[in-house]
């Protein structure tokens, strides 16, 4: 799927757009599995969540009128987007980023619905999981095409090298220091996936057309790459993508059952 050229540009940028990943079939078929989690999330209580940046960005009147449908663990939710984790597009891919053993962290789903879809603005995922080696990698699987329009990703090249920044209140950065401007906006068409470290400056802008942008994000990373603090830790984290876990463990569920 990628060549030595390509792997060197994600070195020296901290981003790589890949065309094509995922077909056109399994394109429809993760948007329906998009469909179906967010209509069950809908008829349970307390899980549909709906995140908006509460900063200055925007006027309250307009924050109020934003969504942005979050939910994490999707390969929990439906086989579709187990399919796509471990995708033999996809370990090709991130086996040459990463190196030959990656494991998966979590996954994401993000929903910008058509003309209120809110934005997010330039931060780093750092400080949501920070790891030693920072191998962490984010891959944004595109279900929509996506461009300035209704809010597609938008990245600072090079800006992972900064290594970590301080964020406000750990979620992003001050948008006075780091304006979306500042970005380099990455349109994108359905079945393409966006890869980027951890530390890579990114956001994106308000879903302003008719259209809906629907991402889903699995986050890899180097098995041997150890966590700093015990966030974002979540019951079956750690399938192994492509490779082997140089270190044993045993994986088991830390809860008790009730009786």
């Amino acid at each position: 799927m990628i060549k030595a050229d390509d792997v060197q540009f994600y070195k020296d940028t901290g981003y790589l757009l890949v065309k094509g990943v995922f077909s056109r079939e399994e394109v429809e078929e993760m948007r329906r599995a998009v469909d179906g989690i967010v209509d069950r999330a809908a008829k349970a209580k307390n899980v549909a969540q709906s995140h908006t940046w509460q900063g200055d960005y925007l006027p309250p009147e307009e924050l109020k009128k934003l969504v942005l449908k979050g939910f994490h663990d999707v390969h929990y939710q439906d086989a579709a987007f187990t399919r796509a984790v471990c995708h033999p597009n996809m370990t090709a891919i991130v086996s040459k980023l990463i190196g030959p053993n990656v494991q998966l962290h979590h996954s994401k789903m993000l929903v910008k619905p058509p003309e209120k879809g809110a934005a997010f603005p330039l931060h780093q995922d750092h400080p949501y999981f920070p790891h030693a080696n920072h191998t962490m990698m984010a891959a944004s699987v595109h279900m929509d095409d996506a461009d300035m329009d209704n809010g597609c990703l938008c990245v600072i090249p090079g800006s992972h090298k900064l290594g970590p920044i301080p964020h406000v209140g750990r979620h992003y950065l001050d948008h006075r220091d780091y304006p979306l401007s500042s970005a380099t906006p990455c349109p994108a068409q359905a079945g393409d996936v966006l890869f980027f470290n951890y530390l890579t400056i990114h956001g994106s802008d308000v879903n302003r057309s008719d259209r809906p942008r629907r991402n889903v994000l699995f986050q890899y990373r180097d098995p041997s790459d150890p966590p700093t603090n015990d966030d974002h830790v979540n019951w079956g984290q750690g399938l192994m993508i492509c490779g082997e876990n140089p270190q044993y463990r045993e994986y088991k569920a830390e809860y008790r059952l009730k009786a």
